[in-house]
């Protein structure tokens, strides 16, 4: 099945909604991969979010970590990368995303540093846990609008400064908590001060960037980076699917802007399935064919839905009706003889509604009268068709022998 779209993909920098040819099976594959992520973005980090600038953001990422054009980072320029990033989207939200705490960067990044090289004229480390943990807690009945950030770069030296009220209080005791927390888990060993002097660059090289969510960006870089990687072992590790970047990145835009011409739900669907039939296709037709020789033998009765059955036993009680509750004994096995599930081995048989389990079974236990004991063989379609079911590969034509203990009312 290859689901066709109109023609059009994005060029250059402009990334709007565009509708796609997709002429073949591989390009399907490449579309809803794109669409089916670009829509959980959608619905986990951008919420409403149609801002377009947003998604340009996110398709320049993807592009990037795709070329190899992503920088790659120290841990502590890492770190520092972050915590600006972080930094930025809390000048709007307010400190520590309190809307009634305003960030004042200044003071917050003057108490990180002090945090890092344990300068304690200000306030010590214990001293700046104690006062912004009592900060928190009360904060709740704390109401108003944080005021206008107070921007800042990140200095590069421990100084005194004066906190003239309690907001300043604040970001200085929240700055030293992340500083001496940096310092301990990542700092730890910077002899020479390499590694502090690389995170601040990073730090203030991330607040003076200009982004609308750094965090999607890093999202974006981070797949571009795992497409290009496993391109070489196939798309989504399937060898005779190759990658098509432009498709993907397209699919991602079109969902994250709310394009609804194929929807996320069906498009996973399409992979799930499609997947199934090239790594699975062969169990598909030896079923068949085992189907189709086994209808010849004597005995097998073909139904009008494609079950087979065989009496081995036929008892003397009632059938069971869909809605009834079975008792039965059954062995199953795959049409090479593999065991995937009995009751028989496990000595219990087992009780379940007849309208609870595979349509094979729905169907076929029906015409057993209670003390019978049939052989079925049932087509994948009313199995478990193209799913996975523990060591049922998909597409499995299945046997059962089953024993009717009796029905439970």
């Amino acid at each position: 099945m290859i689901l066709a779209m109109m023609a059009m993909i994005s060029c250059g920098n402009t990334y709007k909604i565009k509708h796609v040819e997709l002429a073949n099976q591989n390009d399907s594959i490449n579309y809803a991969l794109g669409l089916v992520n670009g829509a959980q973005i959608k619905m986990y980090q951008l919420a409403n979010d149609s801002d377009k600038a947003t998604v340009k953001e996110f398709a320049e990422a993807l592009q990037r970590g795709y070329d190899g054009k992503v920088e790659e980072l120290s841990e502590a320029a890492g770190i520092g990368k972050n915590l600006g990033e972080a930094i930025k989207m809390s000048e709007e939200k307010g400190l520590a995303d309190n809307s009634a705490w305003t960030l004042n960067e200044k003071i917050f990044l003057q108490g990180l540093v002090n945090g890092i090289y344990e300068d304690s004229t200000v306030m010590n480390a214990d001293d700046a846990r104690t006062y912004f943990q009592a900060a928190y807690q009360t904060s709740q009945a704390e109401e108003g609008q944080a005021g206008k950030c107070i921007k800042g770069q990140c200095p590069t030296k421990a100084k005194t400064i004066s906190l003239v009220s309690r907001i300043d209080s604040i970001n200085y005791a929240f700055g030293m908590l992340n500083g001496t927390e940096i310092k301990m888990y990542v700092l730890n060993n910077d002899s020479d001060g390499t590694m502090v002097n690389d995170m601040i660059k990073a730090l203030n090289k991330a607040l003076k960037t200009r982004l609308h969510n750094p965090q999607l960006v890093n999202t974006g870089e981070q797949i571009g980076k795992t497409i290009k990687e496993q391109e070489a072992e196939g798309l989504i590790g399937v060898a005779t699917l190759t990658t098509d970047f432009e498709l993907i990145k397209q699919g991602f835009v079109n969902a994250m802007l709310g394009d609804t011409a194929w929807d996320a739900m069906v498009a996973g669907e399409y992979i799930q399935n499609t997947i199934n039939t090239i790594k699975y296709g062969n169990v598909k037709e030896e079923g068949e064919k085992y189907l189709a020789e086994n209808a010849l033998k004597e005995g097998v009765t073909t139904t009008a839905s494609g079950l087979q059955y065989e009496v081995i036993k036929m008892g003397k009680g009632p059938k069971p009706s869909a809605t009834d509750k079975v008792k039965v004994h059954y062995h199953g096995t795959l049409i090479d003889g593999t065991v995937f599930d009995s009751s028989v081995d496990r000595g219990e048989p087992i009780t379940f509604g007849l309208n609870q389990v595979i349509q094979g079974w729905t169907e076929g236990v029906q015409l057993m009268p209670v003390g019978s004991k049939f052989r079925f063989v049932i087509p994948q379609e009313l199995a478990y068709g193209s799913r996975e079911m523990g060591n049922i590969p998909p597409y499995s034509t299945l046997i059962f022998e089953v024993e009717l203990l009796g029905i439970e009312k």
